[in-house]
Parts: structure tokens; C-alpha cells; sequence
């Protein structure tokens, strides 16, 4: 007789397949332990099957889980629900398998909020208006939440525009969920929201890790205090992402975050407005990491050349993806911070700021810049100067940038040692042949020390990387080899 795997091991074993939503779901299907074991992972975070799941197949997603979660309902709201004419059909009339309310970690209002007006759109109620129906439905299913979940990891409630009436939302529930709330490590908010939600906080989350703040025009001043109060009443805040679009701004919030200079380590800031301050980062001198998150005229943020000689002796990653200041502020933080940053992306082409990488980054792993056609010799300076780089992001292209076969053939000959991931982006129809992919193969396999490859091809939707069945066969062969340890293309 086989022997059965304890729930402590199969969890150990099902909590690296978090990521891996199929292999969980046909976990669920082998026993009743199996299943136990393996549902509580899924329901840990089932805000997130939007991401994890083909959109196709989302509607049909959602709409089972805003059943599951109504049969979980206790008796008491069930019969509310019934006496105001909303009936919401339930997988089964028996009672769940599983409380699975009880599994969650994470709690998103917002997501909430969007599958009840979506999905409920067509279940009609003949006593209550739409939004009120919608209201009712929501305020059940969080305080369900609030009462069942034993510690809530993460909580989100951004804005929304569904046919919903935030004012409507009771977060009185809150203040009876204290023990379950206490252990709050993240939260996602916005400024357009009842300032009651973050009052209800402040009384009891005081354990925040991660916070973010998208900030909207219009704020309401006591959603600015109720902000600073919650912010300022943290013991050991350390990662701050803070969004300002369609005019709002983050400057009201910036004296509560003094409290926090010396544990803030990680730092996100996003925004379409350029007047926006930006010297307040300098005020955290243990950050280990940066994003500048810019868009339409990010390049004009003229409080940026403020931060050019400020002094982050951990930090570890500089990432600025889109819009980008001036090359030279940029240059400057580097001349003061490269010794031990890990990892740049700086996607806005100047060759000068490349060369400063390679003088002033010596520890690089990781790096995304621009090189143009004629700056292969860039290329090769920063391989030669980075020994200890490990992965690469190029942009190809037939106008302006390195062709994939150039970079193929330098990152085969110069790379370091220790490098093992290349990442390709192509705007335009690539015109890699096979036997350039071979050759770069062959280059690779005779490589000292070896090391398998990791090679990621990102395409402009159908546009760049040709994946013919000779390239195939080609990327196959080596994969069998063990040379190529992973390939993917992402679009």
C-alpha cells in the first residue's frame, strides 16, 4: 500500500508551485489532502488570477469566485441578502468544501468592487437600485473577510469607477478585525478614497512594510491628515511607491516621511507632472533602491538636478524606464553611487552616460541601456570593466541600435564570466539567420567556464525575433544539450 506524503511536507513541497497555477489546480484533483493542502495556496491571493490566466477566460474566472465567496457567506448575511431580493446563484446548494474566505492573505477592495459591478450586472434585483444592490453585496463580502481571515498580509483599495458608492462601503468592520489587521505588512490606497478607511487603520496597522499612494487632483484635506496620521504612526516602514497623475501630487504627505529616513530602503516615485519636488529623496540615506518612474515630459523634472550629488552609500538599483532627466544629473549620481549599485535601466541612449557606467559600475549584474549602431566599442568597454555582470537587455533594431547578430557574437566573445542571462528587444523584423544562431550556440558551448544560458526574446507585439522551425530546431538542439537552460519569448 502506498504511502501517504504528511500536510506539512506536501505544503513545503505545493508552496513552490505558488507560481505555477495549473500544476496547483491539478494538485486539487489527486485527494482530499492533496486538495486541502493545495487550495489554501490558491486562495492566498486569488485577487491575482487577472494576471495568472488568459483573458478570455477572466470573466468566467471572476464570476466563479464571487459565487464561491457569496456560499461562504455567514447565515446572518445570506438572509440580508435574501430579504432585499439579491439572489446570486452558488455552485452548490451545500455548504463549500472549504471556508475559503479563511485561506486569504490579501484583500483588495478594489478587486471586489469591480467583479461585483461586472459580474452581477445581469443578475437583476427588484427591491434595491444597482448601486445599492452593489453596496450591500460588497460591505457583506469585506466583513466576511474581516471576521474569517485570521492575518491579512496585504490590503489594497485604489480608485475605482465602478457603480459603486465608496461612501457607501462600511469600514466599521475594521475596528472588529484588530487581531487579523495588526499583522497588515502592505498597503495599496489611493487619495480619492473615504478618508474613514484610513482613519480605521491608523487605530490599528502600525506594522507596515510596504506602502503605496496613487494621488489624484482634488484632494480632500482630511484625507491628507488621515494619510500623515497612518504614515507618521509606522514603526519600520521600508518600501514607499508614491504616484502623482492628472495632477496630484505627494507634497502634503512628505513631513510624515521624515520619520522614516534612516528605515526606508526602497523608493518607487510616478508621475506625469514635472514641477513635482523631487529633492525630498535625498533625505533617506539607506536606500537600496530607486525608481523614477516618469512619463510625458519627464524630462523636464527640474527638481531632479537637486538629487545629482546626493550621497546613497547601499544603494543597489537605479531603474528609470521611461522618460529620463538630463543624461548628466544622472551621470553625476553615478560618479557618487556606482561603486556598488547591482543594477541600472536607464533605456534613453547617451553614450557618455555608458562609459560612465563602465568607469564608475564596477559591480554591475544587471544593466538595460541604449547602444547605438556604432557603439560596439561601448559595449565591449562595459564587459571588460564589469566583470561581474550577469544580464543583459538590448534593444535591436535595423534604424538606429546594434543588430542581434552583432550582439550575439560580442556577448559570446566578451561577456564575463559569470554571465548567464541575455534579454533581446526588437522593434522591427529581425533578421537573425539560423546559422548566426548556431554560431552564437557553438561560441557559447566552448565558453570557460561554462554556464547555461538564459535567453529571453521580447517582441514588439508580432514584430522582431523569427521564430521559424530552423531557429527552432536550432534553440531545441542546445536546450537538449543543456546549453540553453531556459528560452522564452514574451510579447
Amino acid at each position: 500500500m502506498p504511502r501517504q506524503l504528511p500536510a506539512d511536507c506536501l505544503n513545503e513541497i505545493f508552496e513552490y508551485l505558488e507560481d505555477d497555477k495549473p500544476a496547483l489546480y491539478s494538485c486539487l484533483l489527486v485527494n482530499r489532502l492533496w486538495c486541502k493542502v493545495s487550495v489554501r495556496i490558491l486562495w492566498r491571493n486569488i485577487w491575482n488570477f487577472r494576471y495568472s490566466i488568459a483573458y478570455q477566460h477572466r470573466p468566467k474566472v471572476s464570476l466563479k469566485i464571487i459565487s464561491t465567496l457569496v456560499a461562504c457567506l455567514p447565515d446572518e448575511s445570506k438572509e440580508l441578502l435574501n430579504k432585499n431580493g439579491v439572489i446570486i446563484p452558488t455552485p452548490t446548494s451545500e455548504s463549500p468544501l472549504f471556508n475559503y474566505a479563511s485561506f486569504c492573505k490579501v484583500l483588495s477592495i478594489y478587486e471586489i468592487c469591480r467583479i461585483i459591478d461586472v459580474d452581477l450586472d445581469k443578475i437583476p434585483s427588484a427591491l434595491l437600485s444597482l448601486k445599492s444592490r452593489n453596496c450591500l453585496v460588497v460591505n457583506e463580502v469585506i466583513k466576511m473577510f474581516t471576521n474569517q481571515i485570521s492575518v491579512l498580509k496585504k490590503l489594497t483599495y485604489i480608485n475605482n469607477i465602478y457603480n459603486i458608492n465608496p461612501n457607501e462601503i462600511s469600514f466599521t468592520c475594521f475596528s472588529e478585525a484588530r487581531d487579523s489587521l495588526t499583522y497588515l505588512t502592505e498597503l495599496n490606497c489611493s487619495s480619492d478614497i473615504p478618508s474613514e478607511f484610513i482613519h480605521q487603520l491608523s487605530r490599528i496597522c502600525h506594522n507596515l512594510q510596504t506602502l503605496r499612494i496613487d494621488f489624484f487632483e482634488n484632494i480632500d484635506f482630511n484625507i491628507i491628515i488621515e494619510l500623515n496620521e497612518l504614515i507618521s504612526l509606522q514603526n519600520s516602514l521600508k518600501n514607499l511607491n508614491l504616484s502623482a497623475f492628472d495632477g496630484g501630487d505627494w507634497i502634503d504627505i512628505l513631513p510624515s516621511l521624515t520619520k522614516h529616513s534612516n528605515t526606508l530602503t526602497k523608493l518607487q516615485l510616478n508621475s506625469d507632472n514635472d514641477n513635482l519636488p523631487l529633492s525630498f529623496v535625498a533625505s533617506f540615506p539607506n536606500l537600496q533602491e530607486i525608481e523614477f518612474s516618469f512619463s510625458f515630459g519627464g524630462a523636464y523634472f527640474d527638481d531632479f538636478e537637486k538629487l545629482q550629488y546626493a550621497i546613497f552609500p547601499k544603494l543597489q538599483i537605479l531603474n528609470i524606464p521611461y522618460d529620463c532627466p538630463k543624461p548628466e544629473h544622472v551621470m553625476n549620481i553615478l560618479k557618487n553611487n556606482g561603486k556598488n549599485l547591482e543594477e541600472i535601466s536607464f533605456p534613453k541612449h547617451n553614450n557618455d552616460l555608458n562609459l560612465i557606467i563602465a568607469k564608475f559600475c564596477p559591480n554591475l549584474r544587471k544593466l538595460f541601456v541604449l547602444f547605438n549602431d556604432d557603439e560596439l566599442d561601448t559595449l565591449i568597454t562595459i564587459f571588460n570593466r564589469c566583470q561581474h555582470l550577469e544580464s543583459i537587455k538590448f534593444w535591436c533594431g535595423e534604424r538606429f541600435f546594434l543588430s542581434e547578430k552583432e550582439v550575439l557574437e560580442t556577448v559570446a566573445k566578451y561577456s564575463p564570466k559569470n554571465f548567464y542571462e541575455l534579454k533581446i528587444y526588437n522593434d522591427s523584423i529581425s533578421k537573425l539567420l539560423p546559422e548566426d544562431l548556431e554560431s552564437f550556440f557553438i561560441s557559447w558551448k566552448n565558453r570557460s567556464p561554462k554556464k547555461s544560458l538564459t535567453l529571453i526574446i521580447i517582441r514588439d507585439y508580432f514584430v522582431g525575433f523569427q521564430v521559424n522551425e530552423e531557429n527552432m530546431k536550432i534553440i531545441n538542439k542546445y536546450k537538449n544539450l543543456g546549453i540553453i537552460r531556459k528560452f522564452e519569448i514574451r510579447d
